[in-house]
C-alpha cells in the first residue's frame, strides 16, 4: 500500500475516534453541568432599585423636519439601570400592554416607547416609519399599541405629543450596535448608550455586592 493510501485510510479512522471521544466527554459531563457551560450575556439582569440613569440618557432621539422622535427600549436589561421611580413607571407601561403585544408575534416582543415631539402647527408623522437596524436585520414594529389619546389622528400641533409602545420582533441583543431609521432619518447613538449602560451595570453590581 502507498503512504497516500495508507493516509486516505487513516482519516475515517481519525474521525470516528474524535467522534467517540468527544460523545464519551459529553456523556461524562452531567446534564447540571452541562446546563451551566454557557456564556454569560453582558446584558444579565441586575437587581431593580440601584440604578441612576435617567430616561433621557437611555432614549435615542432624533429630528427630522419638524419632527422630533424619541425611542426608549422598555427591556428589563436596560431599565433596571434608571432611578427607581423612573424605573417603576417604564416597567408598568410595558407590563400593562406586554400580554397584548405577545399575541402579535410568535415570541415574547421587545417593547419599546416611542414619542413624536412637533415644533410646528399640524404636522403629520407616520409611525409605521420607525425602524430598527440590528445585526443586518431591518425590523419593523409588529404592533402599535397608543398610550396618549389623540394618537389616532396622527397629526401634531406645536409643541404637542404623542406617544406608544411599539413591539418588535425578539430577540434584540441591547449590548449591540442598534440604527434608529425615521423617514429618511437615522441615529445611531446607541453606540454611546452601550458604553454608558455597561458602565452603570458595573456600579449597581458593586454596590449591590457591597449591601450584602
Amino acid at each position: 500500500m502507498t503512504r497516500n493510501a495508507e493516509r486516505r485510510s487513516r482519516v475515517p479512522a481519525l474521525l470516528l475516534t474524535g467522534a467517540v471521544v468527544a460523545a464519551c466527554t459529553a456523556a461524562a459531563i452531567p446534564d447540571s453541568t452541562r446546563a451551566t457551560v454557557r456564556p454569560v450575556p453582558q446584558e444579565a439582569l441586575v437587581p431593580p432599585g440601584y440604578g441612576t440613569l435617567k430616561q433621557d440618557q437611555v432614549t435615542v432621539a432624533l429630528r427630522s423636519g419638524p419632527l422630533l422622535v424619541k425611542v426608549t427600549p422598555l427591556s428589563e436589561s436596560v431599565i433596571r439601570l434608571l432611578a427607581p421611580d423612573t424605573y417603576n413607571r417604564l416597567h408598568g407601561l410595558a407590563e400593562s400592554r406586554r400580554e397584548e403585544a405577545a399575541a402579535r408575534t410568535a415570541r415574547s416582543p421587545e417593547l419599546f416607547l416611542v414619542s413624536f415631539f412637533s415644533y410646528q402647527p399640524d404636522v403629520a408623522f407616520q409611525p409605521e416609519d420607525v425602524q430598527l437596524l440590528h445585526q443586518g436585520q431591518l425590523l419593523r414594529p409588529v404592533g402599535i399599541f397608543p398610550i396618549t389619546t389623540g394618537w389616532g389622528s396622527q397629526r401634531l400641533q406645536q409643541q404637542d405629543n404623542q406617544s406608544a409602545l411599539f413591539a418588535f420582533e425578539s430577540p434584540i441583543d441591547y449590548d449591540q450596535p442598534i440604527t434608529v431609521r425615521y423617514s429618511a432619518e437615522e441615529s445611531d447613538a446607541w453606540r454611546n448608550v452601550i458604553t454608558l449602560l455597561r458602565a452603570e451595570r458595573n456600579r449597581v453590581l458593586s454596590r449591590v455586592g457591597g449591601s450584602r
